[in-house]
């Protein structure tokens, strides 16, 4: 056992969470139902990283800012406009790919008893009411655009505070980082639980019939991780992308696919950002903004399910609409995580463009659970992946300026 334990431990991360998810798929196709216990790692994992996330959060934006020196550049501006652009250019490609590969759909009632937002201004002053959030209630709801703005307060308001008091942050917030590391050393276990849950439970043969609307959903959200996101990251730093590009997804994008939640990679993020050697006062605010406002995958669904719903009911559309479909998919996007039930509610409000009734836009909500298990968990791996790859290329564009070595 001692040789099993040593040899396990020699196997880097990523190889022991792919173990970990053959293992899974293999116990969900063959005794699904003598397996079954093995789902309690899959929510252990998902439990542990949610719960530490916000706190996580909230002591390291502190820290960052209470220890800030002046005139030290965090380099926000630029990881904010690669946000925008890469949700842009995500609802851009979907659009032209949503008229070359037009896709009908069968639409199928549900999610009646959701309430979608009114309009855009709906979205917009949702997330502005976020940042002004109580902070104990933004914390218990992962509120991370309230979480942010109380950790920058407070950073800013500790800045004339005594020494000790900043060392007392600082401890708090390694404290917490390690135990992240913790964690995530269990990302086998908790993936094996994951995939095993999502086969077992949902299985296959239900997506098959939404094949078409599956394949141009994942193949615009594959385009956009692996042609169009090195081409923004290339144009920044001169130099191969994919060595980060490839590293993001390996090891943030795995994990995000099977937690399906952009709260609980938080950590994981954080953590690849500390192994790339980034600054700890940059991404401490980026990844967890990144979380809320970097939203490529949510720009797809939005574009790609009203397309649809377009098509499906015969309206025409012509090029100079669709592109305003772009522009509101990415503001909408961008408000997507302060919606209940994220992307997917976002739909009616861009299918109101075309005059789309809101009984007919809900129909296709309904259909967008049902694909929602691929759907979104590639959704919440494009997204998140995206965050540290922005927040890298920002950096290492600072670093080419600088005449320093980039990433290897």
């Amino acid at each position: 056992m001692k040789e099993i334990m040593k040899k396990w431990n020699q196997l880097s991360l990523v190889k022991q969470i792919i173990i970990g998810l053959i293992i899974g798929i293999i116990l969900a196709v063959t005794i699904p139902e003598a397996a079954k216990p093995i789902t309690i790692f899959g929510s252990l994992f998902v439990g542990a990283l949610k719960a530490i996330a916000p706190i996580l959060v909230l002591f390291l934006v502190m820290s960052a800012i209470s220890q800030h020196q002046s005139g030290h550049q965090t380099n926000m501006k630029p990881i904010i406009i690669l946000y925008l652009l890469g949700t842009f250019a995500a609802a851009l490609v979907a659009v032209i790919a949503s008229f070359v590969f037009p896709v009908t759909l069968t639409l199928a009632a549900g999610a009646q008893n959701l309430s979608p937002p009114g309009g855009i201004v709906e979205v917009l002053k949702g997330l502005v009411m976020n940042v002004v959030d109580n902070p104990v209630k933004a914390l218990y709801n992962s509120n991370y655009i309230g979480i942010l703005a109380w950790g920058l307060i407070l950073g800013f308001a500790l800045k004339n505070a005594r020494d000790t008091t900043k060392t007392l942050i600082s401890n708090f917030s390694d404290a917490l980082t390690q135990m992240v590391r913790w964690i995530i050393k269990f990302a086998p276990l908790g993936i094996m639980g994951l995939v095993f849950d999502s086969i077992s439970t949902s299985g296959i043969r239900v997506l098959l019939s939404y094949g078409q609307l599956l394949a141009l959903l994942i193949g615009c959200m594959a385009f956009i991780a692996l042609i169009v996101n090195p081409i923004i990251v290339y144009v920044y730093i001169r130099k191969n992308p994919y060595p980060l590009v490839f590293k993001c997804l390996r090891e943030s994008g795995i994990t995000a696919f099977f937690t399906r939640s952009s709260a609980a990679n938080i950590p994981v993020n954080m953590s690849l950002c500390e192994n790339l050697g980034l600054n700890k006062d940059t991404y401490s605010v980026s990844i967890p903004l990144g979380a809320t406002i970097n939203m490529a995958g949510a720009a797809v669904t939005i574009t790609v399910m009203t397309l649809a719903a377009v098509k499906t009911l015969g309206i025409e559309v012509d090029f100079a609409t669709a592109l305003l479909l772009s522009l509101l998919a990415t503001i909408s996007a961008c408000g997507a995580s302060g919606v209940a039930g994220g992307s997917l509610l976002l739909i009616p409000l861009a299918s109101s463009l075309f005059g789309i009734p809101n009984e007919i836009a809900m129909q296709v909500v309904g259909v967008g659970f049902i694909v929602g298990v691929l759907q979104d968990s590639c959704e919440t791996a494009l997204n998140s992946s995206t965050d540290v790859i922005f927040t890298a290329t920002a950096e290492f564009a600072k670093f080419r300026r600088e005449g320093k070595e980039l990433f290897e």
